[in-house]
């Protein structure tokens, strides 16, 4: 019998068919959306894949057509390779030619639209700047003849070239290979002009790609007509003139559009080395370049021989005047000063009292060049520069180089060049101001400063030194170690900046010993801080500018901050210790001056001897001389004790002739009363013989003399007016 109460023994149940709620069904739907849009996935990317893969056959398909074999495939390969190397080149091109371009921003039309006379020191005009537009000419109206006689000298096919000439490059390139040197430039007037305009002289290869590109951008810019004229009106023509219509004036008296052709000749041929060819210095010079410019007019077509006979025979003549000797490189750097402080006023034209004084320009020139002429072959050194500052700050002297008309580049202020051991001084004057002093001694041994490891000279190590025999002896390791041990490379750079180097200091490892490039500029500033006791040298070659109207409008003594402390009255003394060593027991024993007068400073020459200096001061001036060469080529093993202090022992003694000597700060130096005497010829150290004259420094006003006189006379000017209206009320 069946148990009811058994389930399993009870009446079947339905099974549950009731439809699914809201709830269940959600979960189902969102599985079913998801397989979808995998589904979706997979099959787009499968028939992209194919549709890929189809493109591609079709695309390798089409390309077979192209297939070549033999010459042809060689060809095209070819063809291939240079479309990947001219896309690659035309990037590098444009990398090289965004710094060029940034030259042409703002009004460079204008940049040097001022009138600027120059007075020295005491107020006599020593030269003029500037473009004075009234003198200018335009093409128009220039003789056709002078006008043919520069192109056809300068720039034959001017009117058909893009701003650099292929065909005359090339044949240029190929003339000096067969003269087996330089005799024939491949410039064009163009880039002469973006030279002019917007570069300097300095014999590079960034500048002459920078010029490159500014002449085909000032012929992009500009007609052949104009850049014909700017030519004309900015170019250096020797004697201190820029421009042919001053040129004209000053050698023949009278306008451009006066001149024969013989004249115009005579100009023309000055655009290649004004100062070799300029007629008031060497005649018979000018008169033969001028007979070569008549020789080109004839083989360019632009004359005939008939008629050009005339002026052969009949050769120009100049105005009888003494040769004028004007500091032109000192004057471009004083141009650059006015222009910059000239923002402060709207005056263009103006009369500038500089702070150079020419007798000691003369010298500087006269020493750098002397020492050239007699040691420059054997030291295989063909350029130098210096720079002179007075303590106060008034740059008195300043040399760019041998020959101004031959390259108006500024090596004392624009050439970048390795101090060598001269830079050492902003790394011991560091070490003076944390509290080291000429007594503290350091270690002189082998160091490692991560893959860098310097040597000193003769590879001589000394062991353990005072600092002041380590800069005496110019030794390699120590401001290494101190820089490494100590303080680290900042401090030095910012001790360089304070100091009056302007010129960006790497932040690198190994500028302790002097591979961060300089002017010579730059270190005669920094170095005139030792002469002034630890505060700003203040350099500057600005005294005062007046307008025409007699208006003063800037004045350096009232219009400049006072100066700042750079080193402590105890660090400079320290330093002044060590410094005046180096002319007596160390590397600049030749730089030492006669009668008794203290000397600071240091030598530096750098790797491969490419650069020998010599920076030193007194308690009245200090010097910075450089010789080395444009190319950067390796001298003869000259040092800075060698050529720069011989020439910088030439200089100083001519400063100190007939002056009030000053002490050096911080030095127990009592001068001996000597009468002013002149300088003694003597041999030079290496034993070579001295035939030049010794330099004799005119007798000359003192400073507080000179400033009595000028009080005086502005005293009787102002008086003037007055004494001639009671003049004219007596009467």
């Amino acid at each position: 019998m069946e148990d009811p109460s058994n389930p399993e023994n009870g009446p079947e149940t339905k099974p549950d068919t009731q439809p699914e709620g809201p709830a269940e069904k959600r979960p189902r739907r969102k599985r079913h959306i998801l397989l979808r849009i995998d589904s979706w996935i997979d099959s787009s990317l499968w028939n992209a894949g194919f549709r890929l893969s189809e493109l591609w056959e079709d695309i390798t398909i089409f390309f077979r057509r192209f297939r070549t074999r033999g010459w042809k495939r060689i060809l095209f390969e070819l063809l291939g390779e240079g479309l990947t190397l001219g896309t690659a080149g035309s990037v590098v091109l444009l990398m090289l030619a965004m710094p060029a371009f940034e030259a042409t921003q703002g009004d460079w039309r204008n940049r040097g639209n001022f009138a600027v006379t120059f007075t020295d020191r005491y107020g006599n005009v020593i030269g003029h700047r500037g473009i004075i537009h009234e003198n200018s000419v335009p093409v128009d109206q220039l003789p056709d003849y002078f006008v043919k006689a520069v192109l056809a000298t300068e720039d034959r096919r001017f009117f058909d070239h893009f701003g650099i000439d292929v065909i005359g490059l090339f044949r240029a390139l190929s003339v000096n290979a067969q003269a087996g040197g330089v005799v024939q430039g491949g410039s064009t007037l163009t880039q002469q002009l973006a030279k002019n305009i917007f570069l300097s002289n300095e014999r590079s290869l960034d500048r002459k790609i920078k010029e490159a590109f500014l002449a085909i951008w000032l012929e992009a810019n500009l007609s052949k007509k104009d850049i014909l004229s700017l030519y004309l009106d900015r170019t250096y023509m020797g004697g201190g003139t820029f421009g042919a219509a001053a040129a004209a004036q000053f050698y023949f008296g009278k306008s451009i559009t006066d001149v024969n052709l013989a004249e115009a000749a005579m100009l023309a041929g000055l655009f290649k080395a004004p100062a070799k060819y300029a007629p008031h210095v060497n005649l018979p010079a000018a008169r033969a370049r001028a007979n070569d410019v008549l020789s080109n007019l004839v083989q360019s077509g632009l004359m005939t021989e008939g008629q050009v006979i005339a002026a052969r025979r009949n050769p120009a003549s100049v105005v009888d005047r003494a040769q004028i000797e004007s500091p032109d490189f000192f004057l471009d750097w004083a141009f650059d000063e006015v222009q910059r402080l000239a923002a402060r006023f709207p005056e263009r034209s103006l009369i500038v009292r500089t702070t150079i004084d020419m007798g000691l320009q003369k010298a500087a020139e006269d020493s750098v060049e002397s020492s050239l002429m007699e040691y420059g072959e054997r030291y295989h050194a063909k350029q130098g520069a210096t720079v002179i500052i007075e303590n106060g700050g008034a740059v008195r002297a300043m040399v760019g180089g041998r020959d101004y008309g031959e390259s108006q580049f500024n090596r004392a202020t624009r050439a970048l060049r390795q101090p060598g051991s001269s830079f050492k001084i902003y790394t011991y004057s560091v070490a003076m101001e944390k509290g080291m002093t000429p007594t503290s001694t350091i270690v002189d041994a082998p160091i490692t400063w991560g893959n860098w490891s310097p040597h000193n000279y003769e590879n001589r190590y000394s062991g353990k030194v005072t600092l002041a025999t380590a800069i005496a002896q110019s030794i390699n390791t120590i401001p290494v170690r101190l820089a490494k041990e100590k303080f680290g490379i900042q401090p030095i750079r910012d001790m360089a900046k304070a100091m009056g180097v302007e010129t960006p200091i790497r932040n690198d490892k190994t500028i302790p010993i002097g591979t961060s490039e300089v002017t010579v500029l730059d270190q005669a500033t920094a170095y005139a801080v030792f002469p002034a006791d630890g505060m700003q040298s203040r350099r500057h070659g600005i005294g005062q500018i007046v307008g025409y109207d007699g208006k003063v409008l800037y004045d350096f003594s009232h219009d400049e901050l006072p100066a700042k402390r750079i080193l402590t009255e105890k660090a400079n003394s320290y330093m002044n210790q060590m410094l005046i060593q180096i002319p007596q027991i160390g590397t600049g024993r030749r730089a030492a001056l006669d009668r008794g007068i203290l000397v600071g400073g240091k030598t530096g020459t750098t790797q491969a001897y490419r650069d020998a200096w010599f920076i030193g001061f007194t308690g009245n001036y200090t010097c910075a001389v450089w010789f080395g060469n444009d190319d950067y080529t390796s001298t003869n093993n000259m040092t800075g004790g060698t050529l720069p202090a011989m020439t910088f022992k030439k200089i100083m003694d001519y400063a100190h002739q007939g002056i009030v000597l000053k002490p050096i700060p911080g030095i127990d130096n009592p001068f001996p009363v000597q009468k002013p005497q002149a300088v003694a010829a003597k041999k030079p150290a290496d034993g070579s013989e001295n035939t030049l004259p010794p330099l004799i420094r005119p007798r000359t006003l003192s400073v507080d003399s000179t400033k009595i006189l000028r009080d005086l006379g502005e005293k009787l000017k102002a008086a003037a007016p007055l004494a001639t209206q009671k003049v004219a009320t007596a009467k």
